[in-house]
């Protein structure tokens, strides 16, 4: 198994899982102080079909790219790797967007969750709100894992399943253990860790983001005549400028130590100015917004 395809869908599951489990688990607490036990089945359901919809995005998604690759379409190449770039750029909006919006939300998540199921209580069709609180909650986490694993690991989809599996079960077993059993987690804890591997694994997704779209605008300059004159550079890369940076000789990112600085903080063994400038961009920008967030007082003075 590769550890570096594995630990950064273990990282983003584990994270994403346990908040999904926050949920799951506070809508079962909400349904026991209600007395409504006979809805715990839209739970279990809406937990289930949330797993299959992300598999199936998932499954979609690699079909896709496994069909470009094999198309004897002209284009195949240019639209398969534009396809890896808007699905890196995607990711890295939703996890970015996520890994704010938690920081910001955590100590009103279970008000909100509450005030749902009470509303979902309230109407004739309890067990679909149920349902559908549960499933929207469960997918939307599944949904930015998968997309996750489709931009950075279409080649080793099997140690991405299994970070990805690992990842949910120990999410699980977390949530269990808090409301089930009634360990204590420091749950602000936790997540201002995963947070901070989560703003360096996406990071080092926007360095494969740019990749990607210069490989997409490489190959198009060479099958089309007509954008000849697309590329900016003529050395290494079209679009992304001068390499400042290559290590392939003495610290490759397929070998460790290079492939565990590859999986915790985006590092490459070749980079180029401009993927140098956007990472650093991209963390002093949603670093910065991040770290604020976790101290509200500050930003209020």
């Amino acid at each position: 198994m590769n550890i570096s395809s594995a630990l950064p869908t273990f990282v983003i599951t584990l994270r994403e899982g346990f908040e999904a489990t926050l949920v799951v688990g506070i809508v079962f607490a909400c349904l026991q102080k209600a007395q409504k036990q006979e809805y715990y089945r839209w739970i279990s359901s809406g937990v289930i079909a949330g797993i299959i919809a992300s598999i199936s995005v998932g499954l979609l998604l690699w079909q896709s790219l496994q069909s470009l690759e094999t198309s004897q379409y002209y284009y195949a190449p240019f639209i398969k790797q534009i396809l890896n770039a808007l699905f890196a750029l995607i990711a890295v909006s939703m996890l970015s967007w996520m890994l704010l919006w938690m920081s910001k939300q955590a100590k009103s998540l279970k008000g909100e969750v509450e005030g749902a199921v009470n509303t979902a209580l309230s109407n004739d069709n309890a067990g679909k709100g149920i349902f559908l609180l549960v499933f929207i909650a469960v997918l939307r986490e599944g949904f930015e894992t998968v997309l996750f694993i489709t931009a950075q690991f279409q080649e080793d989809y099997l140690s991405s399943a299994v970070g990805a599996i690992v990842g949910l079960i120990l999410a699980s077993l977390m949530g269990w253990s808090l409301f089930y059993w009634g360990i204590k987690i420091n749950i602000r804890l936790f997540f201002q860790i995963m947070g901070i591997f989560l703003l360096l694994i996406v990071a080092g997704l926007v360095v494969s983001a740019l990749k990607n779209f210069d490989g997409a605008m490489t190959i198009l300059s060479h099958i089309n005549p007509n954008y000849q004159n697309i590329c900016l550079f003529d050395r290494g890369s079209c679009l992304l400028g001068m390499k400042i940076w290559n290590a392939s000789n003495f610290l490759p990112d397929g070998k460790f130590p290079g492939i565990l600085l590859k999986t915790l903080f985006g590092y490459r063994e070749q980079i180029y100015l401009v993927q140098l400038i956007c990472y650093f961009l991209f963390l002093g920008i949603v670093g910065k917004l991040y770290f604020s967030s976790l101290n509200p007082k500050k930003q209020e003075n």
